[in-house]
């Protein structure tokens, strides 16, 4: 089958405005393209996916429900950054454990070997760097995070 010049850019349109759905937290929008076969892990020109986008932008319905079509939770963008990653940063807690009980590796190398605890301690996300905590098998390690986390908390950086 043979596609037309101007069905592609149509569906590349579609592509735009589900990727803007996903920002925006337009979740049954987003559903409806997702049921029509818009592929779930589609991602923008900086690989960010359905989900990274929902998901950094606090969007927890959405997130959700992209999950649901069983998008890949540890996909990661030209950065080398996991949805999982820009959440600890922004300070989601409720996606980080949306995401966590979707099995996201919290362990996940995001460039330079950071995890995504780094990432909470260092934007002093105390509850976030807590919860991950009491996912850990590295207590040590994760204590240390905690204090700074908290240290860099009385200093909150703005994103």
């Amino acid at each position: 089958m043979e596609i037309s010049a101007e069905e592609l850019k149509r569906y590349e349109e579609l592509q735009l405005f589900a990727l803007d759905y996903a920002r925006q937290g337009k979740t049954e929008d987003l559903k409806a393209m997702l049921e029509a076969k818009m592929p779930v892990d589609l991602s923008d020109s900086k690989g960010n996916t359905l989900l990274m986008l929902a998901s950094y932008n606090g969007n927890y319905e959405t997130a959700k429900m992209i999950l649901n079509f069983n998008a890949k939770v540890d996909k990661k963008n030209d950065r080398g950054q996991t949805p999982l990653a820009g959440v600890c940063f922004k300070g989601y807690l409720d996606i980080v454990k949306l995401l966590v009980e979707a099995n996201a590796n919290i362990y996940e190398n995001n460039g330079m070997k950071t995890t995504p605890i780094m990432f909470a301690s260092i934007f002093g996300n105390y509850e976030i760097v807590d919860y991950l905590n009491s996912k850990s098998k590295n207590n040590f390690t994760n204590r240390f995070y905690l204090k700074l986390s908290k240290l860099f908390s009385l200093f909150k950086i703005k994103k």
